[in-house]
């Protein structure tokens, strides 16, 4: 069964939603260091790439405008938000925070 994007983003693990489109060269660059991000944290974390060429009305809904953008969600709230290309280093640093957190309340 496919869940909607609310069902993905109310987790109680963090989510890591790529916003991303096929024709968009940085984005195309992000997605293996996204596979070296969920390698290193595994099961902390979520990473879902969202082609926003086939989900318009998502990437509206959260008015995303370039891409890549990123969002960290918990919970169905936005934690953290940034448009542009990064680094496993700094995805890493962003996210370890949310991480714990889950871990320390059971998610």
């Amino acid at each position: 069964m496919k869940k909607s994007f609310s069902d993905l983003i109310n987790s109680d693990k963090p989510v890591l939603i790529d916003f991303t489109a096929t024709w968009c060269g940085p984005c195309k660059m992000q997605a293996p260091i996204l596979k070296e991000v969920k390698d290193k944290i595994v099961d902390g974390v979520s990473i879902i790439k969202i082609d926003i060429d086939q989900n318009p009305a998502v990437a509206e809904s959260y008015r995303v405008q370039s891409v890549p953008t990123l969002m960290v969600f918990q919970k169905g709230e936005i934690k953290w938000r940034e448009s542009g290309l990064k680094t496993a280093v700094q995805l890493e640093k962003i996210l370890r925070p949310f991480v714990l957190a889950a871990k320390e309340q059971g998610a």
